[in-house]
């Protein structure tokens, strides 16, 4: 089962960096901030409700597992609205550089509070993800960066970190049977998490007369909006819990440096951006850090194998 978690973080991380696919598009045809987030997730909740009632999969939950599907819609919610707020006060490419300091937040949640191993090989790739995450930004040299927006981000880092560690503490590693933890399938669990999410970004948007929604003015953008609901968002949410569920947060944490890495492929493919030297070797970096992680956990489970 650890190869199914491998191929699904990779995916999840691939999905999740179409994002400026979606996004850019919106953004050109004047749909604001606050817009674009709403309507990803409202088109991500539809599309899990028809999902579920095809599959013919009750929409109940317990007291319990309400109180943990808040807590995830929040999280994401506050991950979602302060990374996209930190575009106001600095680049967005700093900005995503920033946030990949989630896997390291990651391993040291679960190392201080789970007592997970933190082993040689997880350390050199969230090292080698780091620095090639810093390669594949091309911002101008020597730019003042905004205490603001470093705190922006920082919170949205923190808070995702905090959410994947959350969705591993609620579906625990398969491998063990006497764990606490929600046997909700995927699916359910991503509906809740992001009607919660919704709802938040709803009440945030009567926070302020800039954050007022609005209507995606037409076809194309209709379309691009739908485009954030399923793939960086229904799919990759969906995938990351798979992801979390059979191989941890953290190495699912670490294959997330193919989320910039998708991104960079998309502008340089898509958008015209240029590709350099210093792209190529941060991508080199990234995929080396993941291959890492993906080589460790065969590893791991051909020793537990043996062991058997």
């Amino acid at each position: 089962m650890t190869h199914k978690g491998i191929i699904c973080g990779i995916l999840a991380a691939v999905c999740y960096g179409t994002n400026p696919f979606g996004a850019l598009p919106l953004y050109e045809e004047g749909v604001n901030t606050s817009s674009v987030l709403f309507y990803r997730f409202s088109m991500a909740v539809l599309m899990l409700a028809v999902m579920l009632l095809v599959e013919r999969k009750s929409f109940r939950i317990n007291g319990g597992e309400l109180k943990t599907l808040a807590t995830l819609g929040l999280l994401f919610a506050a991950s979602s609205i302060t990374y996209y707020q930190s575009f106001r006060f600095m680049d967005a490419g700093i900005a995503s550089t920033i946030l990949f300091v989630y896997p390291v937040m990651v391993a040291v949640i679960m190392a201080t509070c789970f007592k997970e191993k933190v082993t040689a090989s997880t350390v050199t790739a969230i090292l080698l993800a780091l620095v090639g995450i810093c390669l594949l930004y091309r911002g101008d040299a020597g730019i003042s960066l905004s205490p603001t927006g470093v705190l922006l981000v920082m919170v949205s880092s923190l808070t995702y970190a905090v959410y994947i560690v959350v969705v591993r503490s609620a579906m625990p590693l398969r491998p063990s049977t006497n764990q606490s933890g929600t046997h909700m399938s995927s699916l359910k669990l991503t509906f809740y998490v992001l009607l919660i999410c919704m709802l938040s970004l709803l009440a945030y948007s009567f926070t302020s007369p800039h954050l007022h929604l609005m209507l995606p003015p037409s076809p194309r953008a209709w379309f691009f909006a739908c485009w954030l609901g399923l793939v960086p968002t229904v799919l990759s949410l969906v995938l990351m819990t798979v992801a979390v569920h059979e191989v941890g947060a953290t190495p699912t944490a670490i294959m997330g440096a193919l989320e910039p890495l998708t991104a960079v492929a998309i502008g340089v493919t898509v958008f015209g951006e240029s590709f350099t030297p210093r792209l190529a070797v941060g991508i080199v970096l990234i995929l080396s850090a993941v291959l890492l992680i993906v080589l460790g956990k065969t590893l791991h489970l051909r020793t537990h194998q043996s062991h058997l």
